[in-house]
């Protein structure tokens, strides 16, 4: 049931559960996850059509199960703009595309990196541009009653009171230019005067969250800081179509992205992507500080990286600053953030669209449980203590890393100097490169809201195992029905029963509704791939990861069911 509007003074103040700043991916996706349980909520964006900048086009086995979850994996799939089974794999080269030396990863594949670690999840991942992700999104919410939209509208104002928070927000101008987020020529979001003006609404919200990108005016507003690496290099962004470079790239195994390792460029990546198959692409390179469109050869780069020359129709110029940031705080009070407010990088190793889908995840469920009056006061800060360690790391090892570990690369190796010492070095590069998505397993061991082993944190170090452990996502295995365990898995917690004794899952049972914590119970036998969790019980929590394991229900069974629920 929607809010109903009241008239004060020439402001139409409404009030909701929760109100969501910043509709792109992250924010719409909150916004479903909240809308599936019931919750009232109330989503604010800027634009009125979703911004056709094919950003954020690669998402994982892990953000594939989101979509399972949020009921529209079919017609994302279905949004695809390559066609059916086409490779979602990366060619990596040496100084040109026109080089002798390469990588093909996941390359005849249509799953990519993501095969390497496909039995560990439930969907195979995908790719797709930003905006036609944003779309499936947007026509799921529609079949949501208790989400309200206000797309062509913007935020100018966010206060926090004793009682919950206040949004202004005005109809946005059709005349304005489109708003990047991410832009380097954009400038920071600020609370404005709202005291003048037609047409502005006020929103009242018990909770509040910005996803409102790496300007967010949600977290300026709160006096939350950022740190991290300043790279102080400017980037371009091109859109681009070229026949002549799809026929040149035949030359390859069929690949989504290419990527360009130039010795000069110290670390730094030129990259070329596919938007489409045919003539779509986009690129990514480093530029000068004071680069323009109007006077830098965009399209003499561009035959540089790939060391001929091309034809190619511009559709879009942008620039952004390399810098990797962290927002020392996930939230203030009743206010949160999320995605490109949180955090802040590079588009290296395809982490920011689906670190931001798992914030969503991780904080929607969270909310729904405080506002439906079964979730204690840790829960929700559990938030902050698993999501900002996440990306704390990622933006550290895997992306800062990862530039610091090619430029030190390239520095060594130079086939000028040693040929065969490069190529030895060339052909250990790519088998370390192929075992980078193995070795990324972000788990939350650490969380004071899961039963983790003394002294455990919450990291991206972990391991791919079939193995039900705490702080770690659930792997499927098959039910002796043959239906897949994450088919049958709730919205609320799961208990699965493999083969366990009757006592010990009434016991959990009981001490589930001790703390009225909404648990489903699957009970099977523990045999053939079930034996893998290596535990006859397994308690799962909303968002797919584990929180306590082992073969007979503890000690303190209502104990660990007030942790699990933030008590």
């Amino acid at each position: 049931m929607r809010p109903t509007p009241v008239l004060l003074g020439r402001s139409v103040v409404v009030g909701y559960d929760v109100a969501i700043v910043g509709g792109g991916p992250v924010g719409v996706a909150l916004a479903v996850e909240l809308g599936q349980r019931g919750i009232s909520c109330v989503l604010i964006e800027r634009h009125l059509t979703p911004q056709p900048i094919p950003k954020g086009q690669g998402l994982t086995n892990r953000s594939l199960e989101h979509f399972y979850f949020w009921r529209c994996v079919d017609e994302l799939r279905a949004a695809r703009v390559m066609p059916p089974g086409y490779p979602i794999g990366n060619v990596t080269t040496y100084s040109t595309l026109t080089s002798p030396y390469y990588h093909a990863l996941g390359a005849r594949s249509s799953q990519g990196r993501g095969s390497d670690v496909q039995d560990y999840y439930f969907q195979r991942n995908e790719r797709l541009p930003q905006y036609c992700t944003e779309a499936v999104l947007r026509n799921r919410l529609k079949q949501l009653p208790s989400v309200s939209t206000l797309f062509g509208w913007t935020a100018e104002r966010v206060e926090l009171d004793d009682s919950g928070t206040s949004i202004t927000i005005r109809p946005s101008n059709e005349g304005d230019d489109p708003f990047y987020s991410w832009s380097a020529d954009t400038e920071q979001q600020i609370n404005q005067d709202s005291s003048r003006g037609e047409g502005r609404r006020v929103l009242r919200c018990t909770y509040a969250v910005g996803c409102d990108g790496g300007r967010s005016l949600v977290r300026e507003s709160m006096g939350i800081d950022r740190g991290g690496r300043n790279f102080e290099q400017r980037m371009v962004l091109a859109v681009f179509r070229s026949k002549e470079l799809h026929e040149f790239l035949n030359r390859f195994p069929p690949a989504t992205t290419y990527r360009v390792m130039k010795p000069e460029l110290q670390g730094y990546w030129q990259f070329f992507g596919r938007i489409d198959v045919g003539e779509g692409f986009f690129f990514h390179a480093p530029v000068p500080i004071d680069a323009t469109p109007d006077n830098f050869d965009l399209l003499g780069l561009l035959h540089d990286a790939a060391g001929f020359p091309f034809h190619a129709e511009f559709d879009h110029i942008g620039f952004w600053d390399l810098r990797i940031m962290l927002a020392s705080q996930y939230s203030l009070g009743r206010i949160y953030i999320a995605g490109d407010a949180c955090h802040q990088h590079p588009p290296y190793g395809g982490f920011g669209l689906n670190t931001g889908l798992e914030d969503a995840v991780n904080l929607g469920w969270k909310l729904a449980a405080t506002l439906q009056g079964w979730a204690g006061q840790r829960l929700l800060a559990s938030y902050d203590e698993e999501r900002r360690p996440i990306f704390k790391e990622t933006g550290e090892a895997m992306i800062a890393g990862g530039i610091d570990r090619d430029r030190a690369w390239l520095e060594r190796y130079n086939p000028a100097r040693d040929r065969a010492e490069f190529e030895r070095a060339w052909a250990e590069y790519g088998s370390s490169w192929g075992m980078q998505p193995r070795a990324y397993e972000p788990h939350y061991e650490g969380s004071r809201v899961v039963i983790g082993a003394e002294g455990a944190v919450c990291s991206i170090h972990g391991r791919m195992s079939f193995k039900a452990e705490a702080g770690h996502h659930l792997a499927p295995v098959e039910l002796s029905t043959g239906r897949n365990v994450f088919e049958e898995l709730s919205d609320g917690f799961t208990l699965l029963a493999f083969g366990a004794r009757e006592g010990d899952v009434v016991s959990l049972e009981a001490a589930a509704r001790v703390h009225n914590l909404p648990l489903k119970v699957i009970r099977d036998s523990y045999r053939e791939g079930r034996s893998r969790y290596a535990s006859q019980l397994v308690l799962v929590r909303p968002d797919q990861y584990v929180v306590w394991a082992g073969d007979a229900a503890p000690p303190d069974a209502t104990g660990v069911m007030a942790r699990v629920a933030g008590h």
